[in-house]
């Protein structure tokens, strides 16, 4: 066998204790009680690595806090994936999960990083996942590639749960240990590396409402006296749930019917004034007198009347003529998953180890929304091709008799074709990961020292199939001179007047509907040399240290369809990426021991990178233990984010949820009949908004992307803490082992990247700086009053500072006659989070605030309670989430219930959840068969209302969904 590494004798046992005082969520695999020895002897332990060091050390509470989830603590949360069992720590803030499904609806986030449609991420301390650093056995993983967009987020949905031996989690900044991305934190999933004979696993879960979730996995490994391996399959299915299936999700606002509905509807929505009518009369172009209108439902023979919006087969169009297009939308979105993993290692000598690491995973997801509406005209806001288009008179469907120019008097067309089917976005990712390397130990002098080297190839390979959108440059021909389209093969004219009654025909849809295809990929390749060991004593004891060397080159790429990129495509506009950056870095670390009770370690990285140039980090930590049942501890590290690809590059479009304060839906600002108000009205008048206007559309698109000028954030991180384990709660007749962790955490961000707070500068634009500040800079209106599209790209701005409390107990009983108890606990209390960019706009997010679909809640909670006897265990898990507040101005319709008070604030209550599990070791008596039974928020809480959320009703990156969630498992080893 090779050389194992030589044990560093500890001074007492208090260093075990104190490795099994950590909170039961909390805590490694439990280590085995020393042998018995023939005559009395200190406790020994072999030095291991601990996520936040690269020095191989026996203090297993270190210097830094490290939250350990070992695989018993991932059976008992009954989840199946990594990235949800994440998201339900109390450190953890808004991430993507499966009850996201956004493709279609909103177009690309700000951040160049894509929807990253069918994900799962990881965001710690509400910084985002892209300042989290995502480390599987201590190496940088792929970030992910959803084919729409080039990410700086990994997707812990290619790492399968059947793989994983546990999860470290550093709730410290770390880039002086690992580099950059390592602000909020580190994630290290550490995998199964050592597995003797076979185990199968099967689950089933489902909610009340569908959402069934299977999954099959098996594990096969072996060893011999110079070689082990271990192989994995796994295979893991999610059906979907409606939108349609819950209340509160099944209209687009909850409590605001129709009129939070879309203007794009079954029966079309005419915007328009006629060049014809004379001045004073309805529709006159001289006056600016639009028509507003919608067919009567039923109609098969549109009529039309000039004179009277309301004869014919027409009405006005109202809040009731809206359309609902959430029942179309989904809660759950849909996905398979399958993996293949091995692991592979060799003594080629006594000293040196030959590892071998693969992965495959491919996952399938599915995004659905709504029938794409077709808008056209100038205010159809696409910012695009279909701005521009205007319909013939000549067109035989036309009812209106004149043509309908764009810049002139045509103001849009909206209509949803319910015959041509929902959207439909299919996602494809496939994950490979290699690693090869060689690691060991060598002599010099009377010292060990460890050394590894490694070489890994990583990429993430995603397509996406957009089924049923539209080619804007075929609606533009087949509404325009019929002679025309009649000299292209396939063009028909194009019937949006008939509403429902009169649907397009199926030659119409052939023509102008079309399959889009987008696709990514990202690819990692980098090569690392460590070396740790010891370099001197100090006394009796010995200074450790770290060092090592890494190359890492990173490419990039997003190939959009070629419809997004033309600005043909009905959906979102794309520009294509591809790029490539390389980064070469080194780092030193050391860990003096300077007393008896007192360590210090220090830490330094220099980074090189082929973008923006060099960068040196640094930090410092103390482990100091004054008593036997003490340690107090904390760091200091500096930290930086070097821009991704996305960031720089990208270049998208955002349909955000905007509301003009000068004509939100519903609520008409401006009416000069009784004069004029200062402020908002007057600013509103001064940008030349007329009596009564309202915003033709709540999504209004934006020009958003990368910017290749950024720079890398720059961060500061402090932690300060105690871990406390008394003598007094040990090996007591009502205490086997009893801790208690307090953890104060502080980060501060300058240079953060990202896009201003749109709807802010909209609201100072016109609110505080009459319509001509600044802030109004992104902002212009068209010759009906509706703005363009704003550009918002990325910058450096301001800064992001916040802090808080962790803190974590637990407890163990003894044996007792009738069983074992168990208790833990372990909550988050945030002081502060606040953005601020360089202008000084203080950005609405805050602790206590629902804004943009995430939550900073006050404090969030886990409590675990268990009991077992024999083979039988029961647990029971509480988590609680304290309210929050959002502002009801925001949301499309403000007057809704919860918002009925003078603040027009929405109280999203605190919400309680209530996990119960059993299980059954050796079950039936079989060796090595357990059974499992339990129930996920089991008395159905649902998610608090919240109106100004983008879908669903809810923010579903902090709530779950509302109803129980059943599973049964079976794990067989043998």
């Amino acid at each position: 066998m090779m050389k194992s590494l030589r044990p560093r004798t500890l001074a007492k046992a208090i260093q075990l204790s104190l490795f099994l005082s950590l909170p039961a969520i909390a805590v490694a695999q439990d280590a085995p009680a020393p042998a018995p020895a023939p005559q009395k002897s200190a406790t020994t332990l072999d030095a291991v690595t601990v996520t936040g060091s690269r020095i191989k050390q026996s203090n297993l509470v270190t210097s830094q806090p490290v939250f350990v989830l070992d695989r018993q603590k991932l059976e008992l949360t009954g989840l199946q994936s990594v990235g949800d069992v994440l998201q339900e720590l109390t450190s953890s803030g808004k991430a993507l999960n499966s009850k996201f499904n956004s493709s279609g609806n909103f177009g690309y986030p700000p951040d160049g990083g894509g929807i990253g449609a069918g994900s799962a991420q990881v965001d710690l301390r509400n910084l985002g996942s892209q300042r989290v650093l995502v480390l599987v056995d201590g190496i940088r993983w792929v970030n992910e590639s959803s084919a729409s967009g080039v990410s700086g987020s990994a997707d812990l949905n290619t790492i399968p749960l059947s793989i994983v031996d546990r999860i470290e989690v550093l709730e410290d900044g770390a880039s002086a240990i690992y580099g950059s991305d390592a602000i909020a934190g580190v994630i290290n999933i550490i995998t199964r590396r050592k597995f003797d004979g076979a185990e199968v696993h099967a689950y089933f879960g489902k909610y009340n409402k569908g959402g069934d979730t299977t999954e099959a996995s098996m594990t096969l490994g072996g060893s011999g006296e110079r070689w082990s391996a271990v192989f994995g399959a796994s295979y893991n299915e999610q059906k979907d749930i409606s939108s349609g299936e819950w209340g509160q999700s099944a209209f687009p606002e909850p409590g605001a019917g129709l009129d939070a509905g879309s203007s794009g509807t079954p029966q079309g929505r005419f915007r328009f004034c006629d060049p014809g009518r004379p001045s004073g009369s309805v529709g006159s172009c001289a006056d600016g007198s639009f028509y507003s209108v919608t067919l009567n439902d039923g109609t098969t023979t549109p009529v039309w009347d000039p004179t009277n919006p309301n004869g014919g087969t027409y009405h006005q169009f109202t809040g009731a003529d809206r359309f609902n297009f959430a029942p179309f939308n989904l809660l759950l979105t849909p996905n398979k998953r399958k993996a293949l993993f091995t692991s592979l290692s060799y003594d080629i000598s006594d000293n040196t180890r030959l590892h071998v690491k693969a992965l495959y995973n491919n996952r399938t997801s599915t995004n659905q929304a709504a029938p794409e509406p077709i808008f056209v005209g100038p205010d159809a806001g696409t910012g695009g091709l279909a701005d521009t288009i205007s319909v013939s008179a000549l067109n035989p469907y036309n009812p209106f008799g004149i043509d309908l120019v764009a810049g002139s008097n045509f103001s849009f067309i909206g209509r949803r074709p319910l015959e041509v089917g929902p959207r439909v976005f299919t996602q494809d990712v496939d994950t490979w990961y290699f690693n090869a390397g060689l690691d060991g130990v060598f002599d010099f002098g009377d010292r060990s020292y460890n050394w590894d080297v490694n070489a890994v190839h990583s990429e993430n390979k995603a397509d996406q199939v957009f089924t049923n959108g539209y080619n804007v440059a075929k609606i533009q021909l087949a509404l325009g001179d019929p002679a025309i389209c009649a000299l292209v093969p396939g063009c028909v004219p194009l019937d949006i007047f008939g509403g429902q009654a009169r649907p397009m025909t199926q030659d119409q849809i052939d023509y102008i509907r079309t399959t889009q295809i987008d696709s990514s990929k990202q690819v990692l390749d980098l090569v690392q040399a460590n070396i740790t060991g010891d370099m001197f004593n100090i006394g009796d004891r010995t200074a450790g240290f770290a060092a090592g060397a890494e190359h890492r080159r990173y490419r990039g790429e997003f190939l959009p369809d070629p419809l997004r990129q033309s600005g043909e495509s009905q959906d979102s506009f794309a520009a294509a990426v591809k790029a490539h950056y390389s980064v070469d870095e080194l780092y030193a670390e050391v860990n003096l021991p300077f007393l008896d009770s007192l360590e210090v370690s220090a830490a330094l990285r220099y980074s090189d990178y082929s973008t923006f140039g060099s960068k040196t980090t640094g930090k410092l930590g103390f482990r100091w233990q004054p008593i036997e049942d003490l340690v107090v501890r904390g760091t200091y590290s500096q930290g930086f984010r070097a821009p991704n690809l996305g960031e720089l590059y990208g270049l998208t479009q955002f349909g955000a949820t905007l509301t003009d304060p000068c004509g939100p839906t519903g609520a008409p600002v401006v009416d000069t009949t009784n004069g004029i108000s200062p402020g908002l009205e007057q600013a509103c008048v001064n940008a030349g908004v007329p009596n009564g206007f309202e915003q033709a559309n709540t999504q209004i698109i934006t020009f958003t992307g990368g910017n290749p000028d950024l720079q890398p954030e720059e961060s500061d991180s402090y932690t300060f803490g105690a871990v406390y384990s008394p003598s007094w709660g040990a090996d007591q007749s009502w205490s086997r082992k009893l801790d208690f962790e307090v953890s104060y955490y502080k980060h501060k961000i300058d240079g953060a990247i990202q896009a201003a707070d749109i709807q802010s500068l909209l609201n100072k634009c016109y609110i505080e700086q009459g319509g001509t500040g600044p802030a109004c800079a992104p902002f212009a209106r068209n010759n009906t009053s509706n703005l363009f599209p704003p550009q918002n790209r990325l910058e450096n701005l301001g800064s992001i500072k916040t802090d808080g409390v962790d803190l974590k107990g637990n407890w163990i009983s003894p044996d007792w006659n009738w069983g074992h108890v168990s208790a833990s606990v372990q909550s988050t209390w945030i002081n502060e989070y606040k953005a601020v960019d360089a202008d000084g706009n203080v950005a609405t997010r805050a602790v206590g605030i629902e804004v943009s679909d995430s939550a900073i809640p006050e404090w969030q909670t886990n409590m675990q309670l268990g009991w077992g006897m024999g083979d039988f265990d029961v647990n029971w898990t509480v988590r609680y989430i304290s309210s929050v507040k959002e502002d009801c101005t925001s949301a499309t319709i403000a007057e809704v219930p919860g918002c009925l008070n003078p603040e027009q604030e929405n109280t999203l209550g605190s919400t309680t959840y209530h996990d119960l599990q059993a299980s059954w070791k050796h079950a039936f008596t079989v060796e090595g068969l357990d059974l499992t039974l339990g129930v996920n928020n089991i008395f159905g809480k649902e998610p608090p209302v919240c109106v100004t959320c983008s879908l669903n009703g809810y923010d579903a990156g902090t709530y779950d969904l509302p109803w129980a969630f059943w599973y049964v498992s079976a794990n067989y080893r043998f």
